[in-house]
């Protein structure tokens, strides 16, 4: 059988390839704590799981429209509103399968063969491995801590070529946390939009970010750019994952594009899905996803004192999510050494730099805090233990 180019050309997420690994040390017997995913403990709030029940037993789960549930589109719209203060049109919000149907309806509107599109390096792999799905030509622009391991004006100037056409961006990133200031995102969006390109802005951490002195959550990049292509995801927030439901916010110019690919790649997020998905804006819920953000930031104090006391250095710490990205160059051992034996002889599962880009493949791992307390404790006196036998 002939397998594309494409197919091909796809390297493996190697968070998802430890996770296996990791599953296999505990077909055996082994207690593995897991800290490769980014995949929330909670699970839904209490009143999603009521209204999936209730919607099962008396809603037909015929298809809905390619752009989701009029309610649910005009839910999350609000949700713009009341937590961002940001004015959101419900006909420019499309439901999707999942944040990364999203970006696939997105690259798909906007990417042709040969554009060059500038990301971060690190970031997610599955961003820049959409884009080039569709053709693009991916430039990784290497960070620093001092940017916060983020995109800047000046190195998005600096990177740019007559073939630039876009630009995706993370605030608050996969694989370290940190969000892009303000002021810095709307310069860099700035920047793109005086040379006509487009502008995709994964925000489905901003809601697990850090808020202000005056407790105001962080700004949505719509804020100052209501021509961006929003990616956002019922699952970290929400803690939603294996519910597979996304929605982007896109330029009232875009929609009829969306709907059409979405009719053809997908025809429709699930319908349970979108039906209990109306719960999760009740401020019950919503309490219960706040309660729950603060309880993420007591786990990063806990990983941050812990990886200090071992002898693992955090170059950023970081101010949403909840990933820490912290520096093995210290052990002696790459990162995909340091990742592979971690699991081996502590039994704890990590994420190699490799995954996220070049500058930091062989010298970062990433560790996810969505575990519980209990577990990260657990998981941090091990590698406290194994660092040790390193010396």
């Amino acid at each position: 059988m002939r397998i594309s180019q494409r197919a091909q050309s796809v390297a493996p997420f190697y968070a998802m390839e430890f996770g296996k690994h990791a599953a296999a040390l505990e077909a055996e017997g082994h207690r593995v704590v897991k800290l490769s995913l980014g995949e929330p403990d909670f699970g839904a709030p209490p009143a999603v799981l009521d209204a999936l029940r209730e919607a099962v037993g008396s809603t037909p789960m015929t298809y809905t429209g390619a752009l989701g549930l009029p309610e649910l589109r005009q839910a999350i719209a609000r949700f713009y509103g009341d937590q961002h203060g940001v004015d959101v049109d419900p006909g420019r919000v499309v439901v999707t399968a999942g944040a990364s149907a999203a970006l696939v309806l997105g690259a798909a509107a906007l990417v042709d063969p040969g554009d060059e599109v500038l990301i971060a390096d690190p970031s997610y792999p599955c961003n820049r491995q959409i884009a080039e799905s569709f053709g693009a030509r991916v430039t990784l622009v290497p960070t620093s801590a001092e940017s916060r391991y983020q995109l800047d004006t000046a190195s998005v100037g600096s990177y740019w070529t007559d073939r630039t056409r876009g630009i995706m961006v993370a605030s608050p990133s996969n694989p370290t946390g940190t969000s892009v200031p303000a002021d810095e995102l709307a310069a860099i969006c700035e920047l793109a939009r005086e040379r006509d390109a487009w502008r995709i802005v994964d925000e489905i951490y901003l809601d697990l970010g850090d808020h202000d002195a005056q407790g105001r959550p962080p700004r949505s990049v719509l804020s100052y750019d209501q021509e961006a292509v929003v990616i956002n995801s019922f699952s970290k927030y929400f803690g939603m994952t294996g519910w597979r439901l996304g929605w982007c916010v896109v330029p009232e110019a875009l929609v009829p594009a969306l709907e059409r690919l979405a009719q053809n790649y997908m025809i429709c997020a699930s319908t349970p899905a979108q039906y209990a998905a109306l719960a999760c804006f009740t401020p019950g819920s919503l309490a219960v996803c706040e309660e729950r953000r603060a309880e993420f930031g007591r786990r990063r104090a806990l990983v941050l004192d812990g990886l200090a006391q071992i002898g693992l250095p955090v170059p950023v710490p970081p101010d949403g999510a909840f990933y820490v990205y912290f520096d093995v160059s210290g052990t002696g051992l790459s990162s995909w050494e340091f990742c592979g034996r971690a699991l081996q002889e502590a039994h704890v599962a990590l994420t190699p730099g490799r995954d996220f880009g070049v500058g930091t493949a062989e010298t970062h791992v990433r560790l996810s805090y969505a575990a519980s307390a209990d577990e990260l404790r657990e998981g941090i006196a091990r590698l406290g233990k194994f660092v040790a036998t390193l010396a």
